[in-house]
């Protein structure tokens, strides 16, 4: 079996074997390249000490040499070297005690977390899969190296990059490994939130975003999105529903674009509804208000796990209209773009068709109908220029202070209203009608 290793790859490799040192390609890069999928990065493992490494090179820098990894930079290029090593006790689900330095490749292998990232490769030798990670490859399977406990304590993390690997390559996950993540999941406690984080989102922009019903399952969703787990196991006994919360949610996931902002308003747009639920005296479920109440949790997730403030923004307020309807008119749809915003509004509309095709058959057809209506006045108003926000108002402060208005509340006032205006009525938006009307109500 050939794998078309970089020519730095290559280079780095080749220095090492001349030197007499063992040398590898190892870990995703081989595994996506058996997969026949292109390599986000590539990882060099060796028998050669880290000094050793950083002295057959001119330009390095340490990585992390306490764990055996040095930077090779090539041409600017940076590729990472590490050492074969094995790891001490881990007393945190998180860092070893010690590491420790070792000249043979299985030991180094043998650390790693599941067998389709512990095989490595280099031209010379070929494949190296002592652990038959080509054959797991081939059936679809996510399995641990070794004893699955065993790594998954060593690093809790691991038990949703299994989740992770799973989403991203429509794999399943083998019985003990499975076992071992239910048995494990409470140690993600240990885990930081932005490590979580970069998890949880490699998993929604994935194939299937859907495997978080996996993770909910084994009780990992528990540890760091219980809201999660709370709209999983609410039901909606209404005519415009036929799954729980969360079932609907995990839906619209699939029914949307691979877009990080579209994902995660997804996972969160219903989680405020197990808090709002209501059944009346016929038995029907309501949740109103629920939207509210989703923003202030999506919120409060997102703060959680260290999310930057423009992701809060943007994916709160498209929480909070996900469910936002109207009359299918321009002048609905004006108002309703000022609200939401002109760069989100087209992402609503995403949302909105979405959520309705993760919703029962009942009125679908008029729901998405209604969608298209808006979606294509959304596009006339757009292609024809028409003012939505104080930006694209015909007139600015500087011309009402140049006729007499004072800077200051009322001046902020007056260009609110005018914009109220134009919303209405799109062919007012020009500079003397605009100031006409402020000397009417003025005089």
């Amino acid at each position: 079996m050939r794998i078309e290793l970089p020519d730095k790859v290559n280079t780095i490799i080749h220095t090492l074997q001349a030197h007499g040192y063992e040398a590898y390609a190892v870990g995703g890069c081989v595994r996506d390249c058996l997969l026949g999928r292109t390599p986000e990065d590539w990882d060099i493992t060796t028998s050669a000490m880290p000094e050793e490494t950083k002295a057959l090179f001119p330009h390095t820098f340490d990585t992390g040499i306490e764990h055996g990894t040095v930077t090779v930079l090539l041409d600017r290029e940076g590729f990472e070297v590490t050492t074969y090593r094995v790891d001490g006790k881990y007393e945190d689900s998180r860092h070893p005690s010690q590491v420790t330095f070792v000249r043979n490749l299985r030991e180094d292998l043998l650390r790693r977390d599941f067998t389709i990232n512990a095989m490595a490769y280099n031209e010379q030798d070929g494949l190296a899969d002592i652990f038959g990670g080509l054959k797991d490859l081939e059936q679809g399977t996510i399995l641990c190296v070794g004893d699955a406990v065993s790594r998954f304590s060593e690093d809790a993390l691991r038990i949703l990059r299994g989740v992770r690997f799973a989403a991203q390559l429509g794999f399943t996950i083998e019985g003990e490994t499975r076992e071992a993540m239910r048995l494990l999941a409470s140690t993600l406690q240990n885990i930081s939130a932005e490590r979580i984080q970069t998890e949880l989102i490699k998993i929604l922009l994935s194939p299937r975003p859907d495997m978080l019903r996996e993770a909910y399952a084994l009780g990992i969703t528990r540890e760091f999105l219980p809201e999660f787990d709370r709209a999983m196991e609410t039901t909606q006994e209404t005519p415009h529903h036929m799954y729980t919360v969360g079932e609907h949610i995990l839906h619209t996931l699939q029914n949307v674009r691979s877009d990080r902002i579209l994902r995660l308003t997804m996972l969160f747009h219903d989680l405020g509804k197990p808090l709002k639920k209501t059944v009346d005296e016929s038995g029907i479920a309501h949740f109103k208000g629920h939207a509210e109440v989703s923003k202030k949790l999506a919120e409060e997730i997102m703060r959680r796990l260290k999310f930057d403030n423009a992701t809060l923004h943007s994916v709160g307020k498209l929480v909070y209209y996900h469910d936002y309807r109207m009359p299918v008119t321009a002048r609905n749809v004006r108002r309703a773009m000022n609200k939401i915003g002109e760069e989100l509004f087209p992402l609503y509309l995403e949302v909105r068709r979405a959520d309705v095709l993760a919703q029962s058959g009942y009125q679908r057809k008029e729901k998405l109908a209604d969608i298209d209506g808006i979606e294509t006045l959304y596009r006339e108003i757009t292609a024809a220029g028409q003012c939505v926000a104080l930006k694209d108002l015909a007139i600015t402060g500087k011309d009402l202070i140049a006729v007499g208005i004072q800077p200051g509340r009322e001046l902020g006032e007056i260009l609110n209203n005018l914009l109220e205006l134009v919303i209405e009525n799109p062919e007012l938006n020009t500079k003397e009608k605009l100031l006409k009307h402020v000397r009417s109500l003025r005089d």
